[in-house]
């Protein structure tokens, strides 16, 4: 299985920031020596490509150095040449694992799930919107309309994906997120789930199992040619930013769900890591690296299937 990443480009942050981005390196690390995985460094996303979901204005100011104060806190991050090439990347590891998903059935995405970012702002931690831009460049490049499901469970609400996809019939965006978690001012995405704190494995897995059922039910007619998968690690009972109490073997089982729906169904799907903020790293890593084994489990299947 095909899987892209971006940690090279570290951003020069403060002591004590609150973005543990040593993870995405770790989980490189502690991946690029299974066999199983084809791990390759992704190429930037160029200012065309990001235009397909953001202002070009928004971009150039990125590009340029020329966001305000305000709009680095809103990021959470203080402008530098390595974040706007980290963030290229980032959008560019999407686009290529959307690419190879479409071919082979599952790819990944080793960071991104920057769903804050909306088409004129960035916000909590997301400077350019991955999915998004991969989505309206892989509907570009198609020689047919495509339809694509947006499944984000990530803790946090996808509040910038589903405010670029507004009144687009041709992205549905699914967010199973906590109720009572950033974003406070939530946007409206096509399906929203929103779960109380504390919520754990039992409550959370028939929350999804019900959102998923009828997502298929609705949409059997006019089926998704491709999926993008943000699977977060912050619904973990051990995250300091998630609220939720879900187990790391409840993570796991959602994720299996979501692969095997998919699969079902055959429709590929584009895994992005999307967030996780735990008290211990080792263990968010752990949770990561669980998913990419799902998502491995999934394309033998998938491929096995098709022979």
């Amino acid at each position: 299985m095909r899987a892209f990443h971006s940690d090279r480009h570290a951003l020069p942050l403060p002591p004590g920031h609150t973005f543990p981005q040593s993870k995405y390196l770790r989980l490189r690390e502690l991946v690029e020596g299974w066999s199983e995985l084809d791990a390759q460094e992704a190429p930037p996303a160029s200012d065309a490509q990001l235009a397909l979901a953001h202002a070009p204005g928004y971009v150039s100011a990125v590009a340029g150095n020329r966001l305000t104060a305000a709009e680095q806190r809103a990021i959470g991050f203080p402008w530098s040449e390595t974040m706007v090439e980290r963030s290229r990347r980032s959008v560019g590891a999407t686009i290529e694992a959307a690419r190879a998903a479409l071919g082979e059935g599952v790819a990944a995405n080793l960071a991104g799930g920057t769903h804050h970012a909306s088409a004129v702002r960035g916000s909590g931690y997301c400077v350019f919107n991955d999915v998004a831009v991969a989505a309206r460049l892989i509907q570009a490049e198609a020689a047919q309309a495509l339809r694509i499901a947006v499944i984000d469970l990530d803790v946090h609400q996808g509040d910038g994906t589903a405010a670029i996809f507004a009144g687009d019939t041709s992205v549905f965006t699914l967010s199973v997120h906590g109720e009572k978690n950033f974003p406070f001012r939530k946007a409206t995405s096509d399906l929203d789930v929103a779960l109380p704190d504390g919520c754990a494995d039992a409550e959370y897995l028939a929350a999804l199992g019900h959102v998923l059922g009828a997502l298929w039910c609705e949409h059997e007619a006019s089926p998704f040619a491709l999926a993008f998968y943000l699977a977060g690690a912050d619904p973990h009972e051990g995250d300091r930013l998630g609220r939720l109490k879900l187990s790391a073997g409840g993570l796991l089982e959602r994720d299996r769900i979501v692969f095997a729906a998919l699969r079902e169904r055959r429709i590929p799907v584009a895994l992005s890591m999307a967030g996780g903020y735990g008290k211990d790293i080792e263990v968010t890593v752990a949770i990561q690296a669980a998913t990419l084994r799902a998502a491995i489990e999934s394309w033998h299947e998938w491929n096995n299937a098709s022979r």
